[in-house]
């Protein structure tokens, strides 16, 4: 297996939300599953990638718990991760300071790695395929998934117009990596953008994408916090 050798990886984990769909008063990522904070897992996952050098996490400017958190599982962490409290109005504006918070110890050409600290079941294997797939790439790409459903274009009336037509649609995930310079630039001029690649994507290049896995599911709802509960679960039973 060929691995990346020459770029160094910065993930960058925005964690600035609030997750007012989940109707809890405590923050979504400190949301415990399976005894952990929901962040936690998605951490050690990411941590246990030899490849990622540097884990920065980029909390709320009045975020209280994530400091008592690292001081408890920074080990389980190997040490990688680091917390920034410069989250911004938007996700892009959140991953754009984390990046600037980096300075000079990433070169413009290194990867910038961005994971949704809602999505804790990646699996370790899943990144490593990934980076794989990227490592030849010059801009970069995102893990997504094909559109399996039938989709349908309603009015204002929530009437059926049309059917979409599904075979070139895909349902974006995380992680999405591309080089540090490119995306700071991208970001910088996109402050607007609901992920990585659509920021790219505005100035001109064509992202990889890389087929992701079903269970690397974005905890929004409750149900959803249950489904990755039993998904976690599995993998160590």
């Amino acid at each position: 297996m060929r691995r990346m050798k020459k770029s160094k990886i910065v993930a960058i984990v925005p964690a600035g939300g609030a997750g007012t769909r989940m109707c809890d008063s405590l923050p979504k990522q400190y949301l415990d599953i399976n005894g952990k904070p929901m962040i936690s897992h998605t951490l050690v996952a990411l941590a246990s990638v030899a490849r990622i050098s540097r884990i920065v996490v980029v909390n709320a400017p009045n975020d209280v718990y994530f400091s008592r958190l690292l001081q408890v599982n920074d080990d389980a962490y190997a040490g990688k991760v680091v917390s920034r409290n410069v989250g911004g109005a938007t996700r892009a504006e959140s991953v754009l300071n984390g990046m600037l918070s980096v300075g000079d110890d990433f070169a413009a050409d290194d990867w910038c790695l961005v994971h949704d600290a809602a999505r804790p079941c990646i699996a370790p294997r899943l990144i490593e395929q990934f980076l794989d797939e990227l490592e030849h790439e010059s801009i970069g790409g995102l893990l997504a998934l094909p559109v399996a459903d039938t989709l349908k274009r309603g009015n204002s009336d929530q009437r059926v117009e049309g059917t979409v037509d599904r075979s070139t649609l895909w349902r974006a995930q995380t992680p999405q990596m591309f080089r540090l310079g490119l995306l700071r630039r991208a970001l910088a001029e996109s402050l607007d953008a609901t992920d990585e690649a659509q920021a790219v994507e505005r100035l001109g290049h064509q992202p990889r994408l890389v087929v992701g896995d079903s269970a690397n599911l974005k905890v929004t709802y409750a149900t959803d916090l249950k489904l990755a509960s039993l998904l976690l679960l599995e993998r160590t039973t």
